[in-house]
């Protein structure tokens, strides 16, 4: 164990309580993978752990405090008890001096495990079978969970994608049985783990069980066919769901990627009006390789506008006129045709066409 993770637990055992990492990073270690996201859960109370770690901020209201310690982002909470549900958050939280109960409180068996400062693991659920045979199991009753959050069916498919689990048959019939909760998930919480699904090379097992599920249909998250890329704008490009609100940039990304697409090829034209890395984003998803793609915008004549031989106010000079419409028509024009290779990026040979094509325009 990490020195960093022993001493936070030590800390709060000289106090005088009990201290066990819990859920994810306890998790991904028995499966083999790195993990610096942190949760510690303790029976020292907030206004304890605020004097062990000399903590300033205020709590996030359930008991709980966050550290940033170098590469680690570390969570510690209160053992508690939530009551009364509403709109996913519990209207009521007490504070508890037993870890059953704090991990009875939380949504799967596989993110139930404690470890305490010698590396030692409780396991009061049996979470180690569910883990070693691949279950999404859900602690508890499946109605009453996924009722009081439904982002928890999300987050059982979003598991089974990434770590390519199954879910156990009643936790599945419960998700599609309460699937319809999910109309209520805001527009931050749909897009954070559609985007981990799709983020996952996995996708198309998560894509699959929202469909199966019906999810899809109360989220509002239509799609046909889906093809791989790493960018995960890529990916939301291929998908449309109209509850998730992105940025300005995000859009102006998606909007790209889904032309070049439709397009289906990437020719000089798409390289100009779209620049290199959202064409090779494309060419992922229409099966352009990357090689062939950066070795057509090596070849390109120009790359931008300012690459152009001639400027507007030559133009001007040419054909002895003031700026006008027809100015940005020419650049227009004489874009075109460099791209086409039609003609040359020299300044010599582009005053030669347009003398011989713009002059008595």
């Amino acid at each position: 164990m990490d020195k960093i993770i022993k001493n936070i637990l030590s800390k709060i055992e000289n106090e005088g309580y009990e201290a066990y990492i819990v859920g994810g990073f306890v998790r991904d270690k028995l499966l083999g993978i790195s993990s610096y996201d942190v949760d510690v859960c303790t029976n020292a109370l907030p206004k304890d752990l605020k004097k062990i770690f000399n903590i300033t901020q205020n709590g996030n209201g359930y008991g709980g405090f966050n550290l940033k310690i170098k590469k680690y982002n570390v969570d510690i909470t209160t053992y508690r008890e939530e009551k009364d549900y509403s709109n996913r958050h519990p209207m009521e939280v007490v504070y508890v001096n037993n870890l059953i109960t704090d991990i009875n409180r939380r949504d799967f068996t596989i993110n139930s495990l404690c470890m305490d400062k010698t590396g030692n693991i409780t396991d009061l659920l049996d979470a180690k079978t569910d883990l070693y045979n691949k279950n999404i199991k859900v602690i508890g009753a499946p109605n009453k969970k996924f009722k009081e959050d439904p982002l928890r069916m999300l987050r059982a498919i979003r598991f089974a994608t990434i770590l390519d689990f199954n879910i156990e048959s009643d936790t599945y019939e419960g998700i599609v049985k309460n699937s319809k909760y999910t109309e209520s998930l805001s527009s931050e919480r749909i897009k954070e783990e559609i985007s981990k699904i799709l983020s996952s090379k996995n996708y198309q097992k998560g894509l699959d069980l929202l469909k199966k599920t019906n999810i899809n249909k109360y989220i509002d998250l239509n799609f046909t066919s889906v093809s791989y890329c790493e960018d995960i704008l890529g990916m939301w490009a291929q998908i449309d769901c109209p509850k998730v609100r992105f940025s300005k940039s995000e859009q102006d990304i998606i909007r790209s990627i889904k032309k070049i697409v439709q397009i289906g090829r990437i020719t000089n034209f798409e390289l100009f009006n779209h620049g290199l890395y959202l064409c090779t984003i494309a060419g992922e998803i229409i099966g352009v390789s990357k090689k062939s793609i950066n070795e057509l915008y090596k070849k390109m004549p120009i790359k931008s506008m300012k690459d152009i031989a001639i400027s507007g106010k030559d133009i001007m000079g040419i054909l002895d006129t003031n700026p006008s419409k027809i100015i940005g028509e020419i650049m227009a024009d004489i874009k075109i045709r460099i791209l086409n290779n039609q003609l040359k990026n020299s300044k010599v040979e582009i005053r030669k066409y347009i003398t011989e094509n713009w002059k008595n325009e």
